[in-house]
């Protein structure tokens, strides 16, 4: 396969910069079987049946963007250069793997000085890759993050405006609660309270997961043949209870419905050839792509995403290429909001 053969048109001005309000309030383009239809992400109690079980991310975003000095004594005097720092993994207590902006700027033993909080660079990757030696760790380290660091936004709304205090709400899901990922589980954003308690009330159970999103779900695919992708790890974890509250739904004859990529990503890693979940700890780097076979998932709720990415392939390996491409066109035509704050979509393979 080609990336070219998941590429489509997108205006720019269709990239929400700020979420629908309330959340539920966002668009929803539905896909049952060979059926399109427009909705609302508030009409969910009337489109799912009583015993599906949607699948839910709790993961908390930390603010991993970081913005600092590195100053470096020279003959000509001292040197002075503006750093951009998002995390991306935590190594042990004190380090992390960062994407540094300039890279250039930078040489394994300089320090960088981010407010109160400073970090020795101690490697240098190609990509912008940096590991960062903070000093302090632990608990003391994650207070002087939340101190400093602000809400990692996708590089679509960064490079269009600054992140404020409203960001600090508007992407968290309501029901955050392991800190880790730089990045929202975007699809489970639309959620607030008023929803999941129709939800509950019309019969639609739940379970939650955690899978902490790395910034690589940001990342271009750089090479011609899908295959030749190289795809980030992130880590997740899935408990008994978890698991047993999945693996019921279904044999009840409900439907599994993952809300978010990750959510399924995660789904997918720990499913055996039966589709059974069981519990699950650990990284995964599982890249779905057309030819792929779901065994733990029914459905997808999920946003919009970028042409030519990861994430726009695993929707086409759920619902088929060309039913993808028409359907974004039918979004784009109907002016359906893009990206991390944007509307979503609801895909059901079988009507």
């Amino acid at each position: 396969m080609r990336v070219a053969d998941f590429d489509f048109h997108l205006p720019e001005d269709l990239i929400a910069l700020r979420p629908a309000r309330p959340r539920r309030a966002a668009r929803l383009l539905l896909a049952e079987g060979d059926a399109t239809r427009d909705a609302a992400v508030s009409a969910l109690p009337d489109i799912l049946r009583p015993g599906d079980l949607l699948v839910f991310n709790e993961t908390r975003v930390i603010p991993a963007r970081l913005a600092g000095a590195r100053r470096r004594d020279s003959r000509d005097g001292p040197g002075v250069a503006r750093i951009e720092a998002t995390l991306i993994k935590r190594e042990d207590a004190a380090t992390w793997t960062a994407l540094v902006r300039p890279a250039r700027r930078l040489r394994p033993g300089d320090v960088i000085g981010f407010g109160a909080l400073s970090a020795a660079v101690t490697h240098l990757a190609p990509g912008g890759l940096a590991t960062l030696r903070f000093d302090c760790a632990g608990a003391a380290l994650d207070a002087a993050i939340a101190a400093e660091g602000s809400m990692p936004l996708p590089p679509y709304i960064a490079a269009r405006r600054a992140a404020d205090a409203q960001d600090v709400e508007d992407y968290q899901t309501v029901f955050a609660r392991d800190p880790g990922s730089v990045a929202a589980p975007t699809a489970a954003l639309h959620f607030d309270e008023t929803l999941l308690a129709a939800l509950a009330a019309h019969g639609v159970l739940s379970a939650k997961l955690t899978l902490h999103v790395g910034a690589g779900t940001f990342l271009p695919v750089k090479t011609d043949s899908v295959a030749d992708h190289a795809m980030h790890a992130e880590w997740g974890a899935i408990d008994a209870g978890a698991a047993d509250a999945i693996n019921a739904a279904r044999a009840r004859g409900g439907r599994v419905i993952a809300v978010g990529t990750t959510a399924l990503r995660l789904l997918e890693s720990a499913a055996d050839a039966a589709g059974r979940v069981g519990p699950w700890r650990g990284e995964t780097a599982i890249f779905i792509t057309p030819g792929y076979r779901f065994r733990a998932i029914d459905g997808l709720m999920t946003n919009f995403h970028l042409p030519r990415s990861t994430l726009f392939m695993l929707v086409c390996a759920l619902m088929g290429t060309a039913r993808m491409q028409a359907l974004y066109a039918h979004a784009i035509a109907a002016r359906y909001r893009f990206y991390s704050y944007g509307d979503a979509s609801l895909l059901l393979p079988q009507a």
